[in-house]
């Protein structure tokens, strides 16, 4: 599939199949996340990957808001819940070609370990678009993360992002909301040339 075809299908998808990935498309669902862009190449990311039935069941109690909502995602064969490290981003950047050795997230004008692990969290969406797959990216509530890091036994360190699931979309899942292409933000709306406010 060409990319700018990838790009122009990937969509939230929350309704599934319950039928099976072959385990080569998981690996490579797997594999591009980790060609994910990270700054100093930090790579302060780590990926809780669910794909057996008990694991995933252990899974959707944390987010019930989704199940509630959208009880199809559970047939997702493919949970994924992308982890950010903080300390991986503060320890590299006291190393000495770079030399924060304060480790002061003040340094940090954005928290670089989030921007990176939601690259690969994108990385992941696309994939599975290539793959003829649905895929959907949602968060879990604060409320149910003390409950989840320690079900899943989830070190401190490790903030989870939210969680993917992945999977054949169900034929009958409902098309997309034209509420959402008309919500669409037009690009002289967001893309200001040469200064903002300039759309030329």
């Amino acid at each position: 599939m060409e990319f700018s075809e990838v790009v122009r299908r990937r969509r939230m998808i929350r309704h599934y199949t319950d039928e099976p990935l072959d385990p080569e498309v998981v690996e490579r669902v797997l594999a591009n996340a980790l060609r994910a862009p990270s700054a100093g190449f930090s790579q302060g990311w780590a990926f809780l990957v669910l794909t057996d039935p008990v694991d995933r069941a252990r899974f959707w109690p944390f987010v019930p808001t989704r199940v509630e909502q959208t009880p199809t995602m559970q047939d997702a064969p493919l949970v994924v819940v992308p982890l950010a490290n903080r300390s991986a981003y503060l320890e590299r950047y006291a190393e000495p070609d770079k030399g924060w050795e304060d480790r002061a997230e003040a340094r940090w004008p954005a928290p670089y370990w989030f921007i990176d692990t939601g690259m690969a969290s994108l990385l992941m969406l696309l994939t599975a678009v290539d793959e003829g797959l649905g895929a959907c990216f949602f968060g879990i509530m604060p409320e149910h993360l003390p409950l989840f890091r320690s079900e899943f036994g989830i070190p401190d360190e490790y903030a989870p992002i939210g969680a993917i699931t992945v999977g054949h979309r169900a034929p009958d899942a409902p098309p997309q909301s034209a509420a959402v292409d008309a919500r669409r933000r037009a690009a002289d709306d967001v893309i200001h040339r040469g200064h903002w406010g300039s759309g030329r």
